[in-house]
């Protein structure tokens, strides 16, 4: 097995976003340094171009059993390098994020799972509401990495043997960064955050968009609430889950990753909106809604 890096991507029905990524991944493979960058199709209505030959370092695989979690999984019983970065289709990757890999992981005291910084690509010359609230709070890296001891697969870099050790992702009922991740820590592999490991991606396009999200994560927690004592707290978190944004403002007025009063406004009115339908939507499974429908409706147009 290479020294090397295996860059893993899954993809559905990405094409353009994905030829967008290869590119930015393309420019940083260096001669003489070993990186393989592996696209796992996971059922796209149209298949991937087969020819590569301007990119001969990317092999394309196919895999049926839908999700993520799966697609990953057939990336990395092929890949050769001896550390496994994983980054998502609709991504860009910084163009020091396989350095930044690569120095993480030549310290002796290296920790063995890393993680990194997500940042939103803008669409326009200006923020949408949804740009501006997701800049803030959409992909909270550091945060997963320091208090819940996950870090997400779209920015991931792992030790081979660490995979192997811990097994494989989940399938697409569970969430399945923080499910790999919290197995990884109780099994002794805490991660560590990596600010230098930059990647890009665009926010969500609509408000139904984020809030289709936070309805599967919603979903999956409930899952594993079972008894009176966990039940009675999860109606506490969502009753207090409505009144949440009033002491988030300050977060949104100081935070240095929007600039301007009209983006900072845009981000507090989203930040209002999705609070108060994730509180709802808590609710809703506390009297009797059902998750499983929940979970799955990232799949609605």
């Amino acid at each position: 097995m290479s020294q090397g890096i295996s860059v893993i991507i899954p993809h559905l029905n990405q094409h353009a976003a994905l030829e967008r990524l290869l590119n930015s991944l393309n420019a940083q493979v260096h001669s003489g340094a070993y990186v393989e960058i592996i696209v796992v199709d996971n059922g796209s209505v149209t298949p991937l171009p087969k020819d590569r030959s301007a990119m001969p370092n990317v092999r394309l695989l196919q895999e049926a059993t839908p999700g993520p979690g799966p697609a990953r999984n057939r990336g990395a019983a092929v890949a050769n390098g001896a550390i496994l970065a994983f980054i998502d289709a609709d991504c860009i990757a910084d163009a020091g994020w396989i350095r930044a890999i690569s120095t993480h992981f030549q310290k002796p005291d290296a920790a063995a799972v890393i993680g990194g910084d997500v940042r939103i690509a803008p669409r326009g010359a200006r923020l949408d509401s949804i740009e501006a609230y997701e800049s803030i709070f959409g992909y909270r890296f550091e945060l997963y990495i320091r208090r819940d001891r996950y870090a997400g697969t779209g920015n991931l870099a792992i030790r081979r043997e660490v995979f192997d050790t811990v097994g494989p992702f989940g399938g697409i009922h569970i969430a399945e960064d923080r499910d790999w991740g919290q197995r990884a820590s109780r099994a002794g592999f805490l991660p560590a955050y990596v600010p230098e490991m930059i990647i890009y991606t665009e926010a969500r396009q609509t408000f139904s968009e984020l809030a289709r999200k936070w309805d599967r994560h919603i979903a999956h927690d409930f899952a594993d609430v079972k008894g009176g004592k966990r039940r009675l707290l999860w109606l506490l978190r969502s009753l207090a889950l409505a009144a949440s944004p009033i002491a988030e403002i300050p977060r949104v007025l100081n935070s240095p990753r929007i600039r301007g009063s009209r983006a900072r406004l845009l981000a507090c009115g989203v930040l209002f909106r999705i609070r108060i339908h994730r509180s709802r939507r808590m609710l809703q499974l506390f009297f009797g809604g059902r998750p499983e429908e929940m979970a799955m409706s990232w799949q609605k147009k």
